[in-house]
């Protein structure tokens, strides 16, 4: 049981450490550009005080909703949500430390068949299994904002859980900056590289403010 509730107080500290937006986030409005080899779109966007996201501006419908997707990941990521709500009922085992320092932390009870490793106080790697798909998350840098921390470097490998052959990799680098109290993406570059061919796709936001809150 020792090992079991160390392994559950080093993960709740590593989740407790990422940065989330606080119940006073008002939300913000950006102008988004998107570019995709010799493709350029521009458009508008806006994270709503509630988390919902809205693109408008862009012509082509494919692309509007890359950008939708890409921005509700950020949301699922900067959205609060407590220890207990989200891995109250999964049980934590340690597992083995590696090279770097990093503690395996195995997980049971989880829909998602996650596994991490925890370095320090950060979550360094997600592994899940989902169905016919398989995924790790690498963390190689992060930003400590003061309040948390919030992953830069990183890159996603996506394997067949049947075959263990990798059919993608994801590279990202992602940069924040600071308005009011909050940080917030203001660029995005993805590496992908899928059938041995390799595409990059940036994300820019630009005029970023945040919204007013709503008289009450």
């Amino acid at each position: 049981m020792t090992e079991q509730r160390n392994a559950r107080e080093l993960f709740r500290a590593a989740y407790e450490n990422r940065y989330t937006w606080d119940e006073n986030f008002p939300g913000y409005s950006a102008d988004v550009q998107l570019k995709q080899g010799n493709e350029v779109y521009n458009g508008k966007i806006r994270i709503n005080r509630d988390m919902s996201v809205e693109v408008t501006g862009i012509d082509d419908e494919q692309v509007q909703e890359s950008v939708y997707t890409q921005l509700r990941d950020v949301v699922t990521h900067r959205k609060r949500s407590q220890f207990d709500q989200s891995h109250g009922k999964n049980e934590f085992n340690l597992g083995k430390s590696d090279e770097t320092g990093a503690v395996e932390i195995l997980v049971k009870g989880d829909a998602m068949g996650s596994n991490y490793k925890i370095r320090g106080t950060e979550i360094c790697q997600v592994s899940r299994v989902m169905g016919r798909m398989a995924f790790v998350i690498d963390t190689q840098e992060s930003l400590d904002t003061g309040n948390g921390y919030v992953s830069t470097l990183y890159d996603v490998v996506f394997r067949n859980p049947q075959t263990d052959e990798v059919t993608k990799v994801l590279k990202f680098n992602d940069t924040f900056q600071q308005i009011g109290d909050y940080y917030v993406m203001s660029n995005q570059v993805i590496q992908s590289y899928e059938n041995g061919e390799r595409t990059t796709t940036e994300f820019n936001f630009s005029n970023v403010k945040l919204l007013e809150p709503v008289a009450v």
